[in-house]
């Protein structure tokens, strides 16, 4: 018997940018004593014009909610001297909505397993401007071997498992990209360059993600479906573009451990969120930086009894177990290991459906509609 979920108590979603990117290899420009100086993002100069509150709305094909953003407050006003307007319309435009955990999950499977690979390669130093052969070398590392690892391991165990990548990497790799699509993965989009999509006007993160999703598009044959988008984060603008662009799922935020619905000021988007989060994220424990303080600081087995420990409350519970690794990360051999190890673990378990994003999304979805008798969507178990 499934208990109520601590998510129907619709927990905020929206934070502050996290210490550091998804692939955390290039700190942010500013020295770390200065950032006490800058109380708002950089992209507070790049707003939409608007009244002083709200911006302009955009619809969901699917839904009818608008997508509004407050306006950012006066720099030399500090926080806690803001007004109740400017905090609550901060933290309510972006929200947790409808927990979307279905009572069973295809075929009777007790878990959802979905795991990620964020293949970003040489996009990290890219899109920093850094052109210096060591560091496209470690991004090259992703692409010549660690993914050519993950994907051997992919179709030894038969599981299936979601690429997002960047344009960009993409277009570097379009064998990569085509192979991930052939061997029956789902392809979505991370932006074009791994762009910092909070440093971006509204105009340029839409044309980067639009132009991101044609390119995926043509380069596999089929349209992604979902996003996550470059260092999970989002600017005032990004629901928005997720909206307009169609697409169905996002996989970015961390309001729960389980599918929701995102909210937009206190209104339903039919967008179905996936949440991440840094414990279930190789990078954070293996970067490496020579330049910066950047240091692997966790043994490959302490990381492994981690997931295993994640994997294990989500199988009591009945929920999602989801993972984002990276091919240039998790595919060095010491650490490629303990993901064999992770699926070892996994397997050993009756009831465990293995779905990519996608699938995990449209499982969700249909907590959304009437019950009507549709068919679930189909997976690997």
């Amino acid at each position: 018997m499934r208990l109520p979920r601590a998510g129907q108590l619709r927990t905020p979603v929206r934070a502050s940018m996290p210490p550091f990117d998804s692939c955390p290899s290039v700190f942010p420009l500013l020295p770390l004593f200065l950032l006490p100086l800058f109380p708002l993002p950089l992209s507070s100069a790049l707003v939409l014009p608007s009244s002083p509150y709200r911006r302009g709305t955009m619809s969901h094909s699917a839904s009818s909610a608008p997508v509004s953003h407050p306006s950012e407050p006066d720099p030399s006003v500090p926080s806690w001297q803001w007004p109740e307007a400017v905090w609550r319309g901060h933290v309510e435009a972006v929200r947790a909505g409808r927990p979307l955990t279905p009572a069973g999950w295809p075929g009777g499977a007790r878990v959802a397993v979905a795991l990620s690979f964020d293949s970003d390669h040489e996009t990290i130093p890219l899109r920093d401007g850094e052109t210096s052969p060591g560091r496209l070398a470690q991004g090259e590392y992703g692409a010549r071997v660690g993914a050519v690892r993950v994907l051997e391991l992919l179709e030894r165990r038969g599981v299936p498992a979601t690429f997002f990548m960047p344009a960009v990497s993409a277009l570097l790799h379009p064998e990569e990209v085509r192979q991930y699509a052939e061997e029956g993965h789902e392809v979505a989009v991370h932006g074009w360059i791994h762009e910092r999509n909070t440093l971006l006007s509204a105009e340029d993160e839409r044309t980067l993600i639009s132009r991101a999703l044609d390119t995926l598009t043509e380069l596999t044959g089929t349209r992604p479906t979902g996003i996550r988008t470059p260092s999970w984060d989002f600017s005032d603008s990004t629901l928005r573009t997720i909206l307009g662009l169609g697409f169905a799922y996002d996989s970015s935020l961390m309001a729960d451990d389980e599918p929701y619905e995102v909210v937009a000021e206190g209104r339903a988007t039919g967008l179905v969120e996936i949440p991440v989060d840094w414990i279930r994220d190789d990078a954070p424990y293996f970067t490496m930086d020579r330049y910066a303080g950047v240091r692997p600081y966790t043994r490959p087995r302490d990381v492994l009894e981690i997931w295993r420990d994640e994997f294990d409350a989500a199988y009591r519970e009945g929920g999602v177990f989801q993972l984002t690794l990276h091919p240039h990360v998790i595919g060095h051999r010491s650490r490629l290991v303990i993901l064999r190890e992770l699926l070892d673990h996994i397997g050993g378990h009756p009831g465990v459906w293995y779905a990519t994003h996608a699938q995990l999304a449209e499982a969700a979805r249909a907590q959304l509609l009437p019950r009507t008798g549709s068919a679930s969507p189909e997976g690997s178990r």
